[in-house]
């Protein structure tokens, strides 16, 4: 299995969960985390920076997941840039 789990919202409950993973085989990293609603999702698709297309382009999705899972997306950061993960 290519996906190395670091994490998982400490506040999850049964129908929550949140996840940080690392894609070994890739070298990504991927969230699980709650559906953007529309107005955020808007303001993303409307904001302009330099370099980088307006809207959403079909196959990316806007998540959420919470700050006190900071620490995981840090970790897998971390993770996906060592050598040894593959």
């Amino acid at each position: 299995m290519s996906l190395l789990f670091v994490g998982i919202d400490p506040n999850t409950g049964d129908k929550q969960s949140p996840t940080v993973w690392v894609d070994r085989k890739n070298k990504e990293i991927v969230f699980q985390g709650w559906k953007a609603g529309a107005e955020l999702e808007a303001e993303c698709a409307e904001c302009e920076v330099l370099g980088h297309a307006k809207g959403i382009p079909e196959g990316e999705a806007v998540v959420r997941i919470p700050a006190r899972m900071a620490h995981m997306v840090r970790e897998a950061c971390d993770a996906v840039e060592r050598a040894d993960v593959r």
